[in-house]
């Protein structure tokens, strides 16, 4: 059970939801249409501190707990999911990463600049033939002397064209199969490290997606994060974090979404009284609370066990696929209630709605998280709580 929110972390997201209503949604419709990276957003979220919240202050970071990093998030997916989506995979898979498996000598060099947001960070697991199934990839770093060479490409990577620095998956043993899987940290500008394709994408627009392609990429072996072989559990372990994270930034979003379509409904006149006095449209925003509410919760739930250093994979899941599914539902049903103006640019809903349709796909399907969550069940032989 969640205890009540500490002054603390009141502060957080109190000061969070007044720098995003006043600086990020200021440009976020905006952004949508261009696609411009939110660099001036990110520049003043490092200055904030939201960039590293959970890393240590010795390795610039603000040594912030679970709870108050998603409710920070959560603000920022409210006004503008794109810069929400960058904050998020910084925060709970590269710095995450980095601290947990890095070196001293990794941590000084890497982690201080991540986590100060001096520099944006990205992840690259995901392949054009290996989503779900990351043994499948094909990406592979052979030992050369002092340095692995890489080959391969990934695709769908996050701050891809932006990142300074990328972790790396690569087989480096495939007989292992996922154990023979090493993840490696490539610096922009390493030669051999080419940004492919730029999607473009149906939501999350002004955050870029790209191909990053690998030829003859030398990398020094001090660059290895972790053990040959530790990729596998290092990419895991980031996407329980990051998991909590989409749940989060799916909260953000859909809050933003009741917001909007309550303020509509009680504005909106039809049949000589505002549309928020008909019995059915109140159900309908009833059912909206209330699922937010125990996506908010499952959310805690998760956080508040990975503060506790307690085992959160199930319930990283549970929140992941409860809240970006809550959110596809409360972003069509805001949309519904704009009748024709939902459809149209000039309300803000059209870009929920887009924005959240990634949600229930990246960092593992809906697909995925049953599978992950079914077999913890089946396999403890009991409820996971």
């Amino acid at each position: 059970m969640l205890h009540k929110l500490t002054n603390e972390q009141l502060m957080i997201q109190s000061m969070v939801r007044d720098f995003s209503r006043k600086v990020v949604a200021a440009t976020a419709a905006e952004r949508d249409q261009t696609k411009e990276f939110p660099w001036d957003n990110l520049k003043k979220m490092g200055e904030l501190g939201l960039m590293g919240m959970m890393i240590p202050p010795e390795y610039e970071g603000q040594g912030a707990d679970t709870i108050s990093y998603v409710l920070a998030l959560s603000e920022i997916a409210y006004s503008c999911a794109s810069t929400a989506v960058v904050m998020s995979v910084q925060n709970s898979i590269v710095c995450n990463s980095i601290y947990q498996f890095g070196t001293e000598v990794q941590r000084e060099k890497f982690l201080k600049p991540l986590a100060s947001g001096k520099i944006i960070g990205a992840f690259a697991l995901t392949e054009p033939d290996a989503g779900s199934d990351p043994v499948r990839q094909s990406t592979a770093a052979v030992k050369a002397g002092d340095d692995y060479i890489i080959n391969g490409e990934k695709r769908f990577i996050t701050s891809g064209k932006n990142a300074e620095t990328i972790i790396v998956t690569a087989k480096t043993d495939e007989s292992k199969m996922h154990k023979g899987i090493s993840a490696f940290i490539v610096q922009k500008g390493t030669p051999g490290l080419i940004v492919g394709n730029i999607e473009d994408k149906m939501g999350l627009r002004a955050s870029d997606t790209t191909d990053l392609i690998f030829e003859n990429c030398r990398v020094p072996k001090e660059n290895l994060l972790g053990k040959e072989g530790d990729g596998f559990k290092i990419a895991m372990t980031g996407l329980d974090s990051g998991r909590i994270g989409i749940a989060a930034q799916s909260i953000g979003v859909a809050q933003a979404a009741l917001d909007a379509a309550v303020k509509y409904a009680k504005k909106r006149k039809q049949f000589g009284q505002p549309i928020s006095k008909f019995q059915g449209l109140r159900w309908i925003i009833a059912d909206m609370a209330t699922e937010l509410e125990a996506a908010r919760q499952l959310m805690f739930l998760a956080a508040s066990m990975k503060d506790r250093g307690e085992k959160y994979t199930t319930q990283a899941s549970m929140a992941k696929l409860f809240a970006s599914e809550m959110v596809n539902r409360l972003t069509a049903k805001a949309l519904q209630i704009h009748g024709g103006y939902g459809f149209i640019k000039d309300y803000p809903v059209e870009r929920f709605y887009r924005d959240a349709r990634v949600f229930t796909i990246y960092e593992g399907t809906s697909e995925i998280q049953r599978i992950v969550i079914s077999n913890n069940i089946l396999k403890d032989n009991r409820s996971p709580r």
